[in-house]
């Protein structure tokens, strides 16, 4: 794994679960992560509750546009986290693969959403534990 880990998260429309966890992923490693979300069906546009239930946690993911799962993506990833995409996402030898169960919030109201949202900061500080070990004791 590289100084910097790169982590990919996958689902399939990139509009809301990914775009949570790569938010919450962002805010709370800061630089020592690089981070990356990508959808194999991408919406146009970002999930309006998936905002507002991140908005929440003063999370801004407003400006973020969902992507199309590259090959390239994959390839440059140390850690691939999908979650509900299925076979779409390309597999290479000698990266870390996970997927979340988690519930999708499409078409869910906010008072769904928030539990969900809570799960993948859950997720997200544990993923931060054990890429960067040393956030324990800092």
């Amino acid at each position: 794994m590289t100084e910097n880990p790169t982590v990919l998260f996958v689902c399939v429309h990139n509009a809301g679960r990914s775009q949570m966890a790569a938010g919450y992923l962002r805010a709370l490693a800061g630089d020592r992560i690089e981070v990356l979300s990508a959808g194999s069906a991408p919406k146009d546009q970002i999930n309006p509750v998936a905002v507002q239930a991140m908005a929440e946690e003063g999370i801004d993911i407003a400006g973020n546009t969902p992507k199309i799962l590259t090959v390239d993506a994959v390839r440059e990833s140390d850690v691939v986290i999908t979650m509900g995409c299925g076979d779409a996402c390309p597999i290479f030898p000698g990266k870390r693969y996970e997927d979340w169960g988690l519930d999708d919030p499409a078409g869910q109201g906010i008072e769904a959403v928030r539990p969900i949202r809570d799960e993948i900061r859950s997720r997200v500080e544990t993923l931060i534990d054990e890429l960067i070990p040393a956030r324990r004791s800092a």
